[in-house]
């Protein structure tokens, strides 16, 4: 069950046993060192990628004011962001150096495939994406965003290796 995590609702869990290796400790190991930056949910390493993921389910019900919560406001899509930028240095730190893509598994009222795609796109624009075309020579930071809910993850060849399931009280 070491690779089996359960996100911060506890509503539902990830199983990552079929990854080379996987972590949903990068928050408590900032906070141990003192440092105060922003992080993704899940790290999963498989043969080719490192898997950056951000969870926000707000169709949960016990969940606070679902209707408020905008994944398309300005500080949302800021902070899904710089949780990519301030998650990558603790992957190379780890000397982890495959190339990620950063994957928001999102949840809330009224939300759908489309609104997701669109939301992928906003993101884009923030992560560089552009940079490392100009820049990069060939290197880069990452390889691909995607937005997408917890069905179109399971149903995924490579992300539903890791299987996202509710947990039955």
């Amino acid at each position: 069950m070491d690779n089996v995590f359960i996100e911060e609702n506890g509503a539902y869990s990830i199983d990552c046993t079929n990854a080379l290796w996987a972590s949903d400790k990068i928050h408590r190991d900032y906070q141990n060192a003192g440092i105060h930056i922003n992080d993704v949910d899940f790290l999963i390493e498989d043969v080719s990628h490192i898997f950056m993921v951000e969870y926000k389910n707000a169709n949960l019900p016990n969940a606070s004011k679902p209707e408020a919560f905008n994944p398309f406001a300005d500080k949302k899509i800021s902070v899904a962001a710089r949780k990519f930028y301030d998650s990558l240095h603790y992957l190379r730190l780890l000397g982890k150096e495959k190339p990620v893509q950063y994957i928001y598994i999102l949840e809330y009222p009224n939300s759908d495939i489309t609104m997701r795609k669109r939301l992928r796109n906003r993101l884009k624009l923030e992560l560089p994406f552009a940079l490392q075309e100009k820049i990069g020579q060939g290197k880069k930071l990452i390889d691909k965003v995607e937005v997408v809910s917890i069905s179109e993850w399971n149903e995924d060849l490579n992300y539903g290796k890791y299987p996202i399931k509710e947990i039955r009280s």
